[in-house]
């Protein structure tokens, strides 16, 4: 094309560099449609093949299925007004013990994280020992050694007793996200605190923490998954959170099958959408954000 024409219309000189578009692809080819509808009946097969193992051992067991009785446990309408029944009381008591044990996990994983960077030979030390006593022993000992012998000491009630144990157990495998977000931070941070004469606490609470936090609170939402799981073991020292509700309804009804698979179905559901909130903090976090201070690692 002439060069001059080019000059006289910079509307079409413009349009010229613009880079291409690809033309965007079907929606769904029909591969793409067979491999769904292939993957689709795999899953039903699989979900068909394990409701049947299921009919078939209660029926060789001679188990009546007495499903009718379920929702009486989940919720009754007295009067009009809408009453939890005892699986409903239960999760709450299981989301009142794991909220408490997230935000007391969090600060004894924060507070071990420092423990574990800092400079001090003592500090390591009881948090290298706190970390290894934790977790290469059991949960349900662990519940059983605060109840039985700590409990007495200090005078705290089972709900207490549950939400420290819980505290501890998870605050231990926390303190290891904490620790690793942290020193993900590149170093050219902290040498720029510190060369604007910021302390240690200001470094923390201004610029190290606000940018580990971004990257540390998907892993610690999967961590509060495996919390909500380990809150049944709490049971045992007679909590009446889901798993002990259900246990008490099995003891009363003789629903084995029907109560179990219900709390299995409460717990998949609870779980189900806080791992859906994890894909979506992972995605929202892997974006970089406007306020972080690239590190200049050519400098």
């Amino acid at each position: 094309m002439d060069a001059t024409l080019l000059t006289q219309q910079p509307d079409l000189l413009k349009a010229l560099s613009m880079p291409a578009i690809p033309l965007a692809p079907p929606f769904l080819s029909r591969q793409t449609m067979l491999a769904w509808v292939i993957d689709i009946a795999k899953l039903l097969g699989v979900l068909a093949l394990m409701l049947w193992f299921v009919f078939r051992g209660s029926s060789n067991l001679g188990y009546n299925w007495q499903w009718y009785q379920v929702p009486h446990y989940l919720y009754m309408w007295q009067d009009g007004v809408f009453v939890p029944g005892p699986l409903l009381a239960g999760l709450v008591v299981t989301l009142e013990i794991t909220g408490w044990s997230l935000l007391l996990a969090f600060v004894i994983a924060l507070t071990t994280a420092m423990m574990r960077l800092s400079s001090s030979i003592m500090a390591r030390s009881i948090a290298r020992i706190y970390l290894e006593f934790i977790r290469n022993t059991p949960l349900l000992i662990q519940i059983f050694f605060l109840y039985f012998v700590i409990s007495p000491l200090i005078g705290l009630d089972r709900f207490a007793i549950a939400v420290l144990a819980l505290s501890l157990f998870e605050g231990a495998y926390a303190s290891e996200i904490f620790r690793a977000g942290i020193r993900s931070i590149h170093q050219g941070q902290w040498e720029a605190g510190y060369s604007l004469g910021m302390s240690t606490f200001d470094l923390y609470r201004l610029v190290i923490l606000p940018q580990a936090l971004r990257r540390i609170i998907p892993p610690l939402t999967s961590q509060g998954i495996s919390l909500i799981k380990d809150s049944a073991l709490v049971s045992a020292i007679a909590v009446y959170d889901l798993t002990m509700q259900g246990q008490a309804i099995i003891a009363e009804s003789f629903l084995t099958f029907e109560v179990w698979l219900t709390v299995a179905a409460i717990y998949l559901v609870l779980n189900g959408f806080l791992s859906l909130l994890v894909v979506v903090m992972q995605r929202v976090f892997s974006q970089p954000s406007p306020k972080e201070v690239p590190s200049c690692v050519s400098c």
